[in-house]
């Protein structure tokens, strides 16, 4: 889909109008601006592209060392167990702190930051994050919240209710459930480990073709619905990596997502029927260029009806 609207030249929804705002001008579109009081005036000779990437090492490094010290690796206990058994709130924190202290001092060597003007950044990074986090701590609220009612039970019982009848439409059907589930509840993982389970307890034995497409409707759809709801954390610390303005973020790409969701489940849909008659390998050799075609021809219809962007 991305490759097709780049080589098209297109855009459209909200995306569409931000796209023509920024190229008047105006980058935010919003009242607020974040990074509004940085610097200007930027002296672009001390840096290099090892500073850019070093701190991004070394944090995955030391985020890394954290987790697994919080696992007990250094303990004796075996690597995979300790990342798997690890504290991530703990190891990330670990990491984080000694991520930045090593990019201070490595600027400082380096000449390209005196260690004032690094800690005179942290005020600024701290004003960035404050209202990811915020947004994020409500996410996770209402996350628990909607745990605690019990809505992932609720769905998943009414998917493994709705098998019976319908058996060419059950692919396209998890898609949909798990698409909402992730939505309503803002997580992706979550969704895979309440429906794969009952997707593999439904086809094991029995049609094993029609267990791998269901397993891959249920995988796409979380995350297709993980990456559009408005209370995921990959959304919110996407908004915020990007500095725009999250509510923004949620209706730029909603369009996008929403299309490539259509053309999926109506290819989901072709696989049902399509693997009761060849198999699985045939089945993903016709599905595939199907999908492909139709997300392609939907593109040239959405650009007819909104006008091909000069």
């Amino acid at each position: 889909m991305m490759v097709a609207i780049v080589l098209m030249k297109m855009d459209y929804g909200s995306m569409r109008q931000h796209e023509m705002n920024a190229i008047h001008g105006d980058l935010y579109t919003t009242p607020d601006r974040p990074y509004a009081d940085a610097e200007d005036e930027i002296d672009e000779t001390k840096g290099s592209v090892i500073d850019l990437l070093f701190p991004v090492i070394a944090l995955i490094i030391c985020c890394v060392i954290g987790m697994i010290y919080s696992g007990g690796f250094f303990d004796g206990v075996g690597f995979v167990e300790a990342f798997s058994g690890s504290d991530a709130s703990v190891g990330l924190m670990l990491g984080s702190f000694f991520a930045f202290v090593i990019t201070i001092i490595f600027y400082a060597v380096r000449k390209v930051l005196k260690f004032s003007e690094s800690m005179s950044c942290v005020p600024e990074g701290f004003k960035a994050m404050v209202p990811a986090i915020l947004i994020l701590t409500f996410a996770w609220t209402l996350k628990t919240m909607t745990d605690s009612l019990g809505a992932k039970e609720y769905v998943a019982a009414l998917v493994g209710h709705a098998t019976g009848g319908m058996l060419s439409l059950i692919p396209a059907l998890i898609f949909l459930v798990a698409c909402f589930l992730a939505f309503a509840t803002g997580t992706s993982w979550g969704t895979f480990g309440i429906l794969i389970p009952i997707v593999v307890n439904v086809f094991a034995g029995n049609n094993e073709t029609m267990m791998i497409i269901s397993i891959s409707a249920c995988m796409a759809g979380a995350v297709c619905g993980d990456h559009c709801s408005p209370i995921s954390d990959t959304t919110i610390m996407a908004s915020a990596g990007a500095q725009c303005n999250h509510v923004n973020h949620v209706t730029t790409q909603l369009p996008y997502a929403v299309t490539a969701a259509v053309v999926s489940g109506i290819t989901y849909v072709i696989a049902g029927i399509v693997q009761n008659f060849v198999s699985s390998t045939m089945t993903a050799v016709i599905c595939l260029p199907v999908g492909i075609l139709l997300m392609v021809g939907t593109l040239f219809v959405i650009r007819a009806v909104t006008g091909k962007e000069e």
